[in-house]
């Protein structure tokens, strides 16, 4: 008996060299000429083959897309920041806080260049009085892994005083950093010191945020090495794309203010009452 209904079904059983043999519809048997099924076959094999090519043309078409997409927000990313950097210390104004962004202080047994002339950088800035109070942000992960003591041991051999000096030990992404300068340590005019691609995104999350900003673009290694950090940068800066736009994402630790300017402020006010006491003293004592 031959199907007539529209919803029926064929299941295909067995073949023999390419024929089949016995298929049925739904739990009856059905016989049928083999021309027939041949056809059934055939039809089946056209629509496998004719979504097989959609498949692919979608994901050929989806993987362009993103790719596009990546291309664009890396451009968008540089663009947006580039009246906000600069690539020469005498161009930089005076800042009262400048935020150094940590990284690792040695690839294996090899000092990292990104590290040395983010450091180098500071302690220049300090030497020509560009800025007198630094916030060295970084991770902070163990006991073996301390980016900002690590950064405050250096500018510390330096001469730079302790005083001037802040960590951030909740710095353990750019986002982290940018966020926590203006919710925790109440600064929202700072400058950034680091790397041009690094400064472009750290920008980029500033300036989304509505932080003010500016960014002095140290140079990074002569090797290799730069190109695949490079590449990295693309991905991280669509990354931080999506937590800005899509997800939404917080610093993974907030807390408590820590102004900087108001302990600063402080700390002069007690160096100006000490000559006053000074010189009471000596009206007292003639």
């Amino acid at each position: 008996m031959h199907p007539t209904a529209p919803y029926t079904t064929f299941i295909f059983i067995t073949r023999s060299n390419g024929q089949l043999i016995d298929y049925r519809v739904h739990r009856n048997w059905y016989v049928g000429s083999k021309k027939q099924a041949n056809v059934i076959v055939k039809w089946r094999s056209f629509l496998n083959l004719k979504y097989l090519k959609l498949a692919i043309k979608l994901g050929i078409s989806g993987a362009l897309s993103v790719a596009l997409s990546v291309v664009a927000i890396d451009r968008w990313v540089s663009w947006q920041a580039k009246e906000q950097i600069y690539k020469d210390i005498e161009q930089v104004p005076n800042y009262e806080v400048a935020v150094v962004l940590g990284t690792s202080k040695y690839l294996g047994r090899t000092l990292n260049e990104y590290y040395s002339h983010r450091i180098d950088a500071a302690i220049e800035l300090y030497d020509q009085g560009k800025t007198d109070n630094f916030l060295l942000s970084g991770d902070n992960a163990h006991r073996s892994y301390n980016e900002p003591w690590t950064m405050k041991r250096d500018l510390l051999k330096a001469g730079i005083p302790e005083q001037s000096i802040y960590l951030d030990y909740a710095g353990f992404r750019t986002l982290d950093s940018v966020v926590r300068a203006k919710a925790i340590f109440d600064t929202d005019d700072f400058l950034i010191v680091t790397q041009q691609f690094h400064c472009e995104r750290a920008l980029f999350i500033a300036n989304q945020l509505d932080i003010k900003a500016n960014c002095l673009a140290v140079s990074g290694p002569i090797s290799k090495q730069g190109y695949s950090v490079r590449m990295r940068e693309v991905f991280a800066r669509t990354k931080a794309f999506i937590d800005l736009f899509i997800t939404h994402t917080q610093p993974k630790f907030l807390g408590p203010k820590e102004p900087i300017i108001k302990r600063v402020e402080s700390a002069d006010s007690e160096l100006d009452v000490e000559p006053v006491t000074e010189q009471l003293t000596d009206q007292e004592n003639p």
